[in-house]
């Protein structure tokens, strides 16, 4: 199994709307993808805004490859989603899981 992390710093004013987005579009998308496994989203008081690690499970590098493209660690982010941050990672980084 695979972990996918990727962490972005929200304005505080669009925090709640940023998990609102994962809530209702971003996860049940994901959960159509083939070797989706499941999906956390942590977050932390961060200077001037709201700090996201968003960290999905899979099966397979291949399974991930399905929803990100050919560049497997390319972030996938939405323009609406880049809106509400003030930083966020272009890339993603994948660990595999132990336990």
């Amino acid at each position: 199994m695979i972990a996918r992390q990727w962490r972005g710093v929200a304005q505080s004013k669009h925090a709640r709307r940023y998990v609102k987005h994962l809530r209702t579009e971003t996860f049940p998308a994901l959960r159509k993808q083939a070797g989706f496994v499941d999906a956390s989203i942590l977050s932390r008081a961060l200077g001037n805004g709201i700090e996201f690690l968003v960290v999905t499970r899979w099966q397979s590098l291949e399974a991930i490859a399905g929803f990100a493209g050919r560049d497997p660690e390319a972030a996938v982010v939405p323009a609406e989603v880049a809106a509400m941050m003030i930083d966020y990672d272009r890339r993603a980084t994948h660990f595999e899981v132990i336990e």
